[in-house]
């Protein structure tokens, strides 16, 4: 599975690498496991509903999400990163 990033994606991991490298290198790690088989268990894999019906989530730790839609079969968009209460409101 191939991945790309939103702009809003991209500038909170640039910001986390500065801040919060322990948590940048998980996500990193939970990226490559994402890449190789994005429905280990580990990674909590499920659809959105409501709004974000389009949408899936994985999980990264306890309250730190990854949002994103399929682009196509063999490519996603993350397009949210953040604690649970921030990336499931609208």
């Amino acid at each position: 599975m191939e991945y790309e990033f939103s702009e809003k994606v991209y500038r909170k991991l640039k910001k986390l690498k500065r801040k919060d490298f322990g948590l940048f290198s998980l996500i990193k790690v939970k990226l490559e496991i994402f890449k190789i088989d994005e429905k280990r268990p580990s990674l909590r894999l499920h659809k959105l509903s409501g709004e974000m019906m389009e949408s899936w989530s994985i999980s990264i730790n306890e309250s730190i999400r990854m949002v994103f839609y399929y682009r196509n079969k063999d490519r996603v968009v993350f397009t949210n990163l953040g604690k649970h209460e921030e990336v499931y409101k609208r």
